[in-house]
């Protein structure tokens, strides 16, 4: 397959297949004698265990070390475990601050009439906070 057809059968962009081989997640593509890339059928499995693993938001560090857990067959499944822990509790950290950063927006907006008049406490806010934050 070359790679468009690979794209489009791993759901994962020509491009992002370059990048992954580029720094070394997937191996470089063999060649055909013209020089295009040509790919198997298991790099397309490869590119949809990529592919699922930013969908479940892993950075590619860790898709990294889930690659070679799997491709290890005397692996422990603890290890796995101990990287899908870790990341969620970075989702879970993740949540609360954006949650928290709604919180206060949210009681901005409500103190805001936003009308005619150009006081604004959302605008007073991200002044005195950035002002804040220069001393």
């Amino acid at each position: 397959m070359n790679i468009g057809e690979v794209a489009k059968a791993s759901g994962v962009s020509a491009k992002m297949i370059r990048y992954y081989e580029q720094t070394g997640l997937i191996p470089p593509a063999n060649r055909r004698e013209s020089g295009y890339r040509n790919y198997s059928a298991s790099d397309v499995h490869m590119l949809r265990f990529i592919r699922r693993g930013r969908d479940l938001g892993f950075p590619v560090a860790q898709i990294n070390e889930l690659l070679g857990l799997w491709r290890d067959k005397s692996r422990q499944s603890a290890e796995v475990k101990r990287i899908a822990t870790a990341h969620i509790t970075e989702l879970r950290e993740k949540i609360d601050s954006l949650e928290q950063i709604a919180s206060t927006l949210q009681t901005l907006i409500e103190c805001c009439s936003g009308d005619d008049r150009p006081d604004c406490p959302i605008l007073d806010d991200l002044e005195n906070t950035a002002d804040r934050q220069q001393l």
